[in-house]
């Protein structure tokens, strides 16, 4: 790691938000900032449009991420707000476990959207793809 940049906090934030509001990007997901005066770029609104062919087919699920302090270093806090079940997703309060590989595999160059996108594909494995799902619309 030695001789490595590190690219501060907000300034790699600052880019994952300029790139999400450009429409840079997977476009089957989304992110913003929950409030735009929030000068330390934590709590995020993110979606992702359940993968066609599959149970989550035309459904947007809404989400909430926080990015700690440490953010890049320590992945973020991710957790459904709208009602899922999807394997490493928390049936009770819809936190997001590190077992999703885009959080377990988490490095500095990871992003919110790649978090998204590794959920997205989450929905479309064997395991996920024809879970029973809560009603469109419930929240946790």
């Amino acid at each position: 790691m030695s001789g490595a940049i590190v690219i501060p906090r907000n300034f790699k934030l600052l880019e994952e938000l300029e790139a999400s509001e450009k429409g840079t990007g997977d476009m089957s997901v989304s992110m913003g900032l929950v409030d735009s005066d929030d000068i330390f770029l934590t709590e995020w609104n993110g979606s992702i449009l359940g993968p066609p062919g599959t149970i989550y087919d035309s459904r947007l699920y809404e989400l909430r991420i926080s990015c700690g302090p440490d953010y890049p270093a320590v992945p973020p806090v991710v957790r459904f707000v709208s009602k899922i079940n999807l394997s490493s997703v928390n049936a009770s309060n819809g936190s997001v476990d590190r077992s999703l590989p885009a959080l377990a595999n988490w490095n500095r160059s990871s992003t919110i959207e790649s978090v998204l996108v590794g959920l997205r594909q989450a929905m479309n494995s064997p395991q996920n793809r024809r879970l029973a799902q809560p009603p469109e619309g419930t929240m946790f």
